[in-house]
């Protein structure tokens, strides 16, 4: 991020760039799902990894840290959502383990970069607030 710059969009933050990725990967995976699936796993799948993105993004549009904390914390449950329901897709036996090892590497990397987000606007949230 350049210091001198007022204003960074939510577009140029790593986690929602991370969460993108995820979200476009779940889209793919979830095309590879039985149709009779389309409306109810798929649909779930794809629901919650959009849902991630969308948080982050409406967090930062809010005015304080605290406000964006607590958007990051819901996108964080989103991030689960995802992560059961791709447990759901291995044990309903329509993927294997393997072929889903990238998308769960994916899940892992935005939590990891969701928690560390949160963690920066909580102690943003002690500091200046």
């Amino acid at each position: 991020m350049n210091d001198n710059k007022p204003y960074q969009s939510f577009t140029e933050l790593t986690v929602w760039q991370v969460a993108r990725a995820l979200k476009n990967e779940v889209y793919e995976l979830a095309k590879r799902l039985p149709a009779d699936e389309r409306f109810r796993l798929a649909d779930q799948l794809i629901r919650a990894s959009r849902s991630i993105c969308a948080n982050i993004a409406e967090g930062h549009g809010r005015y304080t840290y605290k406000e964006q904390s607590h958007f990051c914390i819901q996108a964080r449950g989103s991030l689960s959502e995802v992560q059961n329901h791709l447990i759901d897709v291995m044990d309903c036996k329509y993927l294997s383990k393997e072929e889903i090892s990238s998308i769960e590497s994916k899940v892992d990397d935005t939590g990891k970069l969701l928690n560390g987000y949160i963690t920066f606007l909580r102690n943003n949230i002690n500091n200046k607030e």
